[in-house]
């Protein structure tokens, strides 16, 4: 079943322009399908991901992965991982199911759990895009809690963001 309806924008082209810098993955190919690992009824499993050449002043990281493809007003947020160190260069593949780095902590994805959740479009939807994005912080804590919602870790991120990295992956049920 295909839900007609125009695609979505990039949502990070929607928001204030800010420095970016560099994310690699060796689970997600910018731009291509997803590995089974990343899907949910298959490995459910967060991806690996390094980043580089964060911008000066950063004192912490948030880690998110985002469909705005989903067919609802508001996207689906599939992780959201807020106060990652700023020394923290990257996650291993796996690591949001396993001991996360000092003062870091999950709030609950749109499926309501906590950590991860895999690509779960609709059986025979259009493609959906999942970006990870890695934001950078000029504070040492966003200032939100694990009760907090995937939007207002969003909006917080709107005025404490000193840059992106952006890399995403596609998937199609």
């Amino acid at each position: 079943m295909s839900i007609e309806r125009p695609v979505s924008p990039n949502p990070y082209d929607l928001l204030p322009a800010t420095a970016a810098f560099t994310v690699t993955s060796t689970d997600v190919t910018d731009g291509q399908p997803l590995k089974d690992d990343q899907v949910a009824a298959v490995g459910n499993t967060s991806p690996q991901l390094s980043w580089s050449d964060a911008p000066q002043g950063t004192k912490s990281f948030v880690i998110t992965c985002f469909d705005p493809d989903a067919p609802t007003p508001s996207g689906f947020w599939h992780w959201v991982l807020v106060d990652v160190p700023a020394e923290v260069t990257s996650l291993d593949t796996g690591a949001a199911a396993g001991d996360l780095p000092g003062a870091a902590f999950h709030v609950r994805n749109d499926g309501g759990d906590a950590g991860f959740m895999g690509a779960a479009p609709p059986q025979g939807d259009q493609v959906h895009r999942y970006y990870f994005v890695v934001h950078a912080v000029g504070e040492e804590s966003l200032g939100v809690d694990a009760d907090a919602s995937p939007a207002v870790v969003s909006f917080n991120l709107a005025f404490k963001t000193l840059g992106r990295a952006i890399i995403h992956g596609t998937y199609q049920h």
